[in-house]
């Protein structure tokens, strides 16, 4: 224990000491990352020669909740500014080989560990914590880029559920494409807060653009429409179709306790729009 507390200062004394020599080490391990430094630095802010000490000093002092902690900034990081896993991969590996060469200088010079059982023991250390890192590091990334995706999907969602009022009180919704049971939610979402700060008295749905419609999203657009009644608005249904319609009829599902349907949008506009 005593010889790896010894290590411990001796490596972060080295690296502090021998600035040039640590970074000529990890560039020359590093290829591909060497001719980015400058380019990740002014992309997310991101010194990685820098890191490389917090990461080295973390490990060796066995810091294990820090550690974690800075894997897990580094995922944030690295994912909200778009910088390859390849990149980060080598870096972390080249800081390794960079660890191992500066121990082995360093006990060829001063012979601080003694036995093969104690070199085996400072190797798990050392290895399973870069380890660690790494593993906090991805599973941090990886949840950052899950919740930057849904955060696009809900935008792009939101996107196409356009309300467009037609007068002060009658508003149209055309639905276009597939509609899932995620982007029933949104739909949902939307028609009940645009009635509530709109004032919709009238909301136009036309259908005739849907591709496809599952049960359990035919089910969900029955409540949507429920809410939209009790939020004191009427529900106009245009374009249904042969094969929507048969679906609802072959479950028993109907849409006339809340909405009225209608033929085609634009008869359903002429009429309420000339009231």
């Amino acid at each position: 224990m005593e010889s790896k507390v010894i290590l411990s200062e001796e490596i972060k004394t080295y690296i502090n000491e021998n600035g040039e020599i640590f970074k000529g080490k990890l560039l020359s391990e590093a290829i591909n990352v060497s001719g980015k430094i400058k380019d990740i630095l002014n992309k997310g802010n991101i010194d990685l020669l820098k890191n490389a000490r917090r990461l080295i000093f973390y490990v060796v002092d066995q810091k294990d909740s820090e550690l974690v902690s800075f894997a897990e900034q580094e995922g944030i990081a690295w994912a909200t500014h778009s910088l390859t896993l390849a990149l980060k991969l080598e870096w972390v590996q080249a800081i390794r080989r960079t660890l191992w060469q500066i121990i082995g200088s360093i006990d060829e010079s001063k012979g601080i560990i003694m036995e093969r059982l104690e070199y085996y023991e400072l190797e798990k250390l050392i290895n399973d914590r870069i380890d660690q890192f790494l593993n906090s590091f991805f599973l941090s990334y990886s949840n950052c880029k899950d919740e930057m995706l849904l955060k696009q999907r809900e935008m792009v969602e939101h996107l196409s559920v356009p309300i467009i009022p037609l007068s002060e009180t009658v508003s149209v919704l055309p639905l276009i494409g597939t509609i899932d049971s995620y982007r029933i939610k949104i739909i949902e979402e939307k028609v009940l807060t645009d009635i509530a700060e709109s004032r919709i008295e009238k909301l136009v749905i036309d259908l005739s653009g849907i591709a496809m419609m599952e049960m359990d999203v035919i089910d969900h657009l029955e409540k949507v429409l429920a809410g939209v009644s009790m939020m004191g608005s009427k529900a106009i249904l245009t374009g249904l179709r042969p094969d929507l319609v048969r679906k609802m009829v072959q479950a028993g599902i109907r849409f006339d306790k809340d909405a009225e349907t209608r033929g085609t949008l634009q008869e359903t506009l002429k009429k309420y729009l000339n009231n």
